[in-house]
């Protein structure tokens, strides 16, 4: 009968086991030559010592089943996400904004994916948008080397190494949402590809590796590997979420767009020289459009819908 102590140790050393293997080669295409039954699940060990959970080992990488059947049911959309521990974009960014022609939901909040955690409470030192002759990705933030670094939202390490492509040691978390973040510039990975984490646990250490100048997090948002500006969906200042409920459109990535609003007795908004309407309770894009002294063609144009698009109260549409 296992005891209490030695079922520790044998999990210890089975965790050595999975970190000492990861400077070596991957398992796939290894024969399995051993299992184990864990707390866990089922361990599987190769033939060169490596060893992964079983169900790790056909993982398709889908952690929002119901959007990404949604996705896969538009004609529209032929987007890649796949699996890959080795690689930043597994959609080589392949990933076509333009071919999302209607709005999408998917809650950044709810029972699975748990509260939004700030990943470092530090000052916002440069926004997402142009930047230096290219769009800067990212929000960067604050920080000094050692400082810890905590996921965001709960969900599943897909990349956790060195970068050379200028992020330095960089962690990528896959959220149940069915969004992505990016951890750049980090001194040191706390976690591993495949490790389940939760909102606010401690993923690394920040740093200045890679393409750096001078001790910041590098904080990325991404949905099927294209990048939102988290300004959008975060409210840094008061480290909350702007809203559970995200309408993904072609709208929201463009780039360096603002969210500091304005609003207008006519119920429509200002965003740097942009103008948008809250959507409310009966209104039609007939009906919005002739308030606003616009066009249905405008507003579907602006905002990549068409005219038989359900309209969701609480969205905001961009009217010019």
């Amino acid at each position: 009968m296992r005891t209490k102590q030695n079922w520790n140790i044998e999990k210890m050393r089975f965790t050595l086991l999975f970190l000492f293997s990861l400077l070596f080669s991957a398992a796939f295409g290894q024969k399995i030559i051993d299992s184990l039954d864990t707390e866990d699940g089922k361990i599987l060990i190769y033939e060169n010592r490596t060893w992964t959970y079983e169900h790790d080992r056909n993982f398709d990488g889908i952690m929002n089943r119901q959007l990404h059947e949604q996705l896969a049911a538009d004609s529209n959309i032929n987007f890649i996400q796949s699996w890959d521990q080795d690689l930043c974009y597994t959609s080589n960014l392949a990933n076509d904004v333009n071919q999302i022609k209607d709005t999408f939901w998917l809650c950044v909040e709810d029972s699975v994916s748990s509260a939004f955690v700030m990943p470092f409470d530090g000052r916002v030192t440069s926004h997402y948008g142009w930047r230096h002759g290219r769009n800067h990705n990212g929000t960067d933030i604050d920080l000094e080397t050692g400082d810890t670094v905590r996921a965001a939202w709960s969900g599943k390490v897909r990349y956790a190494k060195y970068n050379t492509s200028g992020f330095g040691n960089l962690v990528i978390i896959r959220h149940y949402n069915g969004l992505e973040t990016f951890y750049a510039h980090l001194s040191k990975h706390l976690v591993v590809p495949n490790q389940i984490v939760e909102a606010g646990d401690p993923i690394g250490l920040g740093g200045n590796t890679g393409h750096s100048y001078g001790s910041h997090l590098h904080f990325e948002v991404r949905f099927y590997d294209i990048p939102i500006d988290a300004e959008k969906i975060i409210d840094f200042e008061n480290k909350t979420v702007h809203d559970q409920n995200l309408l993904v459109h072609r709208g929201l990535f463009r780039p360096g767009s603002s969210t500091t609003t304005l609003a207008s007795s006519s119920g429509s908004t200002s965003t740097a020289g942009a103008q948008y309407y809250r959507i409310r309770s009966g209104d039609t894009l007939s009906a919005i459009a002739a308030r606003n002294r616009t066009t249905v063609s405008k507003i579907c144009q602006l905002n990549g819908i068409r005219p038989t698009t359900v309209l969701q109260v609480g969205r905001n549409l961009r009217i010019r």
